[in-house]
């Protein structure tokens, strides 16, 4: 290994520039103008535009002539109004209510809901005579139960849990939250409306509340772009060597409300840009590509669609390195499927021992969580990194740009392009 990693002492030192460039490609990719890279107002279709304007700035080249390799998936948007009060207090999207990602449409003016007790959710009696007592007197606008999870554990959270989703079948179902909320997307759409509320933005002491909903929403079959581009190698070759990340996330919930996924992952994708900026002025041994995944939120999606329509046979590709959440690094990385690959995990530790890029690289087992999974499902060797720090932001309104360190950005920038060196050098 000592042998392998002495002629990186005479790769000249890269610069700082990455980060600046990286800064910029990130405050871009979280502005408004991209509605949080979603299905609402094409989104994603603007982000994946964008992303091949800078491959081919940069002189990467295409399969194919084009840049795009497209797919098509059913999935549950919220492009028109979003709004929620509570007992006349009008609550803030995302950061005091978020519907449910299966939410349907649902408008209810006077919607009565009814706090649910530990007592009758052992109680069968009295859960069924409150539920009818509700019914009975509830208002005009419906009636639905509130459910307050983190108060309980064990079997009672469990019992609680299938009552809600019992009850969310034929009703209104309201969370009260004590944390952060995580969103998500999703490819289908409930009967009715299930909110998730934070119990501090109303009056958690009460037993029932008037609750005034307004959700627009609408099922769509969704075109998505994968957005792929290479540098070729410096001699002909049949190999190659691939970086990704996926640049979508989560969208809007509304009009007024967006997700800009400043960690998850437009970090990672001006990390994959800054990778295609470097070897289109230094082109490696192998053919390196560089894939931007869509649908990466939705299931990895895009990654998935990759794998069963390859460009060019999977067995090629010498190794994947997938980038998602670049945004940090103070405490080091985490990679994902290490104990797959143990010896490229060496390579990639000793590279990093031996120039201190970085404070940690933190081994992890294989995991269903990036786009690297269903690369290594078909055999392709493949790692996911994602970076540790203080900032713990992820899927909600509060990963911003603005929040983000960059603090290992040139770090990381330099051990990919190390650790590409080494592989390819090897093989």
């Amino acid at each position: 290994m000592h042998k392998i990693l002495s002629f990186l002492v005479f790769i000249p030192l890269l610069g700082f520039g990455q980060v600046e460039q990286g800064r910029l490609t990130v405050e871009k990719l979280c502005s408004p103008a991209f509605h949080g890279r979603g299905y609402v107002n094409g989104g994603d279709s603007l982000a994946a535009s964008f992303i091949a304007d800078e491959f081919g700035k940069m002189g990467c080249k295409f399969f194919r002539d084009s840049p795009f390799q497209t797919f098509r998936f059913p999935v549950n948007t919220f492009p028109g109004k979003m709004a929620c009060s509570v007992n006349g207090k009008t609550l803030v999207p995302g950061k005091e209510f978020v519907v449910d990602p299966s939410c349907p449409a649902y408008f209810a003016d006077s919607l009565k809901i009814y706090r649910i007790s530990v007592d009758e959710l052992f109680n069968g009696k009295k859960l069924k005579n409150k539920i009818s007592e509700a019914a009975m007197s509830g208002s005009k606008g419906g009636i639905g139960f509130a459910f307050h999870f983190s108060l309980w554990k064990g079997d009672t959270l469990k019992k609680a849990q299938e009552l809600a989703k019992t009850l969310g079948q034929s009703m209104p179902v309201i969370e009260l939250v004590d944390t952060k909320f995580t969103w998500s997307v999703s490819q289908e759409q409930n009967r009715f409306a299930l909110l998730q509320v934070q119990s501090s933005a109303l009056d958690a002491s009460l037993d029932e509340w008037i609750f005034r909903v307004r959700v627009e929403a609408k099922m769509i079959n969704h075109t998505a772009k994968n957005v792929i581009a290479y540098v070729p190698a410096k001699k002909k070759s049949k190999k190659y060597f691939v970086f990704s990340a996926h640049y979508d996330h989560l969208g809007r919930m509304g009009q007024e409300t967006y997700f800009p996924g400043g960690n998850d992952n437009a970090s990672g994708t001006a990390l994959l840009l800054e990778m295609a900026r470097y070897y289109a002025s230094n082109p490696a041994e192998v053919n390196v590509v560089f894939m931007a995944f869509a649908g990466e939120e939705v299931g990895l999606l895009g990654s998935h669609y990759y794998t069963e329509n390859p460009i060019f046979p999977l067995k090629e590709i010498q190794f994947l390195f997938n980038l998602d959440i670049m945004g940090s690094g103070e405490e080091g990385v985490t990679v994902v499927n290490a104990t797959l690959f143990p010896e490229q995990f060496e390579t990639l530790k000793s590279i990093n021992e031996k120039q201190q890029f970085l404070p940690k690289v933190a081994s992890r087992g294989a995991a269903a969580n990036s786009d690297h999974y269903f690369f290594t499902q078909k055999g392709v060797p493949a790692f996911f990194m994602y970076t540790m720090g203080p900032n713990k932001h992820y899927h909600d309104v509060y990963d911003t740009y603005e929040e983000l360190s960059f603090n290992k950005f040139n770090g990381i920038y330099q051990l990919l392009v190390d650790f590409e060196k080494v592989v390819c050098w090897k093989r």
